[in-house]
């Protein structure tokens, strides 16, 4: 990328001092890529950097920054040059700013806003916290019913500099009531004398203002959409959600169910950023209860003590049940939680899905116990290590796969549904968790299997 191939020589023009030159060569960059140059300086000279840059282009690259380095520039530049990058910021960008500070910090922030970009800040920090209405931004076009094509055209020529996006335009009527969204190509391929109500058709999508992040996810990929209207309860137009913010929102959701798979807390900051105790104190909590879940392992083993005493060929076996089940339903619980994430399955399909998992297992709990039966059956054709009685043991290692890789495959599709519908989230049935309770109930079905065929031989 641009910024790390010359960065080197951009530190030594800071060092000298050489600011004419650097704001030549700033002026030709783009706000994405002055923002990967300044992640990875050092931080003293982020703030030289900043002061360098023409008002516009500041703002433009304050919004691809990380929250971290945004709230370091904050404290490192002067009030007037924060209220200078705050004002030009756009206010969805702005908004995601503000929700992330200290509520003393928010407060001296909308204190540097000019008088109505003030407003429309509070405005949209006044809707609920990961609401469409935090992510929604105000500057949009309206338009007519009654405008010709030509009317539309100046309109966009004279206000759209500093619009969101010049892509979809928007009808409106004199209260504000949305009435169609229309993209800007139907204009630039109409003729000219041509209404604005000749090329509306009412078929239009629209957010309200207080539905959750997650429904704006779904519904941007559902109708592979670059922005969306957002209306309030009258159905009047207050703004727009543009693509870039609903990725953002998708990328931190996808993380922080990625980090729950791993069984962790969400870190909700980087990985190369976060205080190593808080990293510490986020990933030990899951541990923790993941070793007091284990240790019920060692009191399920102790209960069948005399059964290994008497039969230790059965321990050779434990790590190939116990990781068979573990796996299983790891796999279940992965699939399941993803299918939910992208609106696959609701729950309502929970016995579809118990359905079809129960085959799962079955299917997959018998190949795996043909293969261990075979495996045994080879072994014991050039040894005697499984001893006189290998066929019995053959049969408790394979039946034991069947029953513990179906109730894996169970408790790893289940588990999603019931938190779920107790309101928790389903990502919290991470694969480690789910291993963790097929572990100990793996042992206890490996074991009466074994009581089953060995009663009588070896136990």
């Amino acid at each position: 990328m641009i910024g790390s191939l010359i960065q080197p020589e951009i530190q030594e023009l800071i060092a000298q001092r050489d600011f004419t030159t650097l704001r030549e060569v700033f002026n030709d960059w783009q706000p994405e890529d002055l923002a990967e140059l300044i992640a990875d300086i050092p931080e003293q000279d982020t703030a030289i950097i900043f002061r360098l840059l023409p008002q516009k282009l500041a703002a433009a690259t304050f919004e691809f920054l990380e929250a971290d380095v945004q709230t370091s520039l904050l404290e490192a530049l002067s009030q007037e040059q924060v209220a200078l990058i705050l004002n030009d910021m756009s206010p969805d960008d702005r908004t995601a700013l503000l929700e992330e500070l200290p509520l003393p910090v928010t407060t001296h922030l909308l204190g540097l806003l000019s008088h109505e970009e003030r407003i429309i800040a509070q405005m949209l920090l006044a809707y609920p916290e990961s609401s469409v209405g935090r992510l929604m931004t105000p500057d949009f076009i309206d338009i007519k019913a009654e405008w010709t094509v030509q009317n539309v055209l100046d309109h966009v020529r004279q206000c759209g500099h500093d619009r969101e996006t010049l892509n979809v335009l928007y009808v409106t009527n004199d209260d504000g009531k949305l009435l169609d969204d229309i993209r800007i190509r139907e204009f630039l391929l109409s003729p000219l004398e041509a209404t604005v109500e000749d090329l509306m058709d009412g078929q239009f999508v629209a957010l309200s203002a207080t539905d959750t992040e997650d429904v704006a996810v779904q519904m941007f990929k559902k109708h592979n959409r670059i922005a969306l209207p957002v209306v309030n309860v009258n159905k009047q137009l207050i703004g727009i959600i543009t693509v870039d913010d609903v990725l953002n929102v998708a990328e931190e959701r996808d993380t922080d169910d990625i980090q729950r798979f791993g069984g962790t807390e969400t870190l909700d900051e980087p990985y190369s950023t976060i205080p190593f105790f808080r990293m510490i104190r986020k990933r030990a909590s899951w541990l923790i209860l993941l070793f007091l879940g284990e240790m019920l392992t060692a009191t399920a083993m102790g209960a069948f003590e005399e059964e290994i005493s008497k039969a230790v060929v059965l321990a050779l076996f434990l790590p190939l049940i116990i990781s068979s089940g573990g796996n299983s339903g790891s796999q279940a619980a992965t699939l399941i939680i993803r299918a939910m994430a992208l609106g696959e399955i609701t729950l309502r399909d929970w016995w579809r899905v118990m359905r079809r998992e129960i085959f799962s297992g079955l299917t997959l709990g018998t190949t795996l116990g043909i293969i261990g039966f075979f495996r045994i059956a080879a072994w014991s054709m050039f040894s005697n290590v499984y001893g006189e009685h290998w066929i019995l043991v053959g049969f408790t290692v394979g039946f034991s796969l069947v029953g513990v890789v179906l109730w894996g495959t169970l408790s790893g599709s289940m588990l999603p549904f019931l938190l779920k519908r107790l309101g928790a989230d389903p990502a919290t049935s991470s694969a480690p968790f789910v291993a963790t309770l097929v572990d100990v109930t793996g042992l206890i079905i490996y074991f009466s299997v074994g009581l089953l065929f060995l009663r009588g031989t070896l136990l």
